[in-house]
């Protein structure tokens, strides 16, 4: 079951297999290696989820009893993309439903005392502009990662992009969907708001440490 918030563009998985995990999740005392188990479940269902109307071909086959038109995804699946870090193990979700899908990363680092995205790695797939792209950001806390990142995959020829987050805020929710009206994102869950320092309250820290355990 879905939740729309902002006319629709913040679909909220409202599930609760979603839920317990992620409330273990928050848990301090959860292992990292739990924490990626459940970062990548929780993916796989939010893709899931954002390609609920994706198109269908149909092509004929023989079953053990007797030839049959069956439906079928075209042979253009969507494009994965991580940002670096903490997005990596949201790609690997993601092609858990989606195993063909050319994968890319963009590499970003925030700069904690203004809060803004500093740029390191870049690497696309070259046939974005005929695919659907998945956009892989756990923590959506002030946008400004997320909108930089938009920035270069609108700018590498993307038509259409949906965001998959865990966790996002109601600040950075508010500055992604007015600066790209077009956008749809889906999220397990909003939390309250951001802290002084920019981090989701009540969130569950940076997730890239939590993933890797430094």
């Amino acid at each position: 079951m879905i939740e729309n918030l902002y006319d629709g563009r913040l679909r909220l998985a409202d599930h609760p297999y979603i839920a317990d995990r992620l409330t273990i999740m928050r848990d301090i005392e959860t292992s990292s290696a739990l924490f990626r188990t459940h970062l990548q479940l929780i993916a796989t269902l939010l893709a899931y989820e954002a390609l609920a109307d994706s198109p269908l071909e149909h092509r004929v086959l023989e079953t053990p009893v007797q030839l049959s038109k069956q439906p079928s995804l075209p042979n253009v699946p969507p494009a994965l993309i991580s940002i670096l870090r903490a997005g990596n193990y949201m790609v690997e979700g993601a092609l858990a439903l989606c195993p063909n899908s050319p994968v890319g990363m963009i590499g970003l680092k925030r700069d904690e005392e203004t809060l803004k995205p500093d740029q390191y790695f870049n690497r696309l797939p070259g046939d974005l502009e005929k695919r659907l792209t998945l956009v892989c950001d756990p923590m959506l806390a002030t946008g400004n990662s997320l909108c930089h990142a938009l920035n270069l995959l609108y700018q590498a020829g993307c038509k259409e992009i949906r965001v998959l987050c865990l966790l996002a805020a109601p600040e950075g929710v508010e500055r992604v969907l007015n600066t790209f009206p077009e956008l749809t994102i889906w999220a397990a869950a909003l939390d309250d708001h951001l802290n002084e320092k920019g981090y989701i309250v009540s969130g569950l820290g940076d997730a890239g440490d939590r993933l890797y355990g430094i």
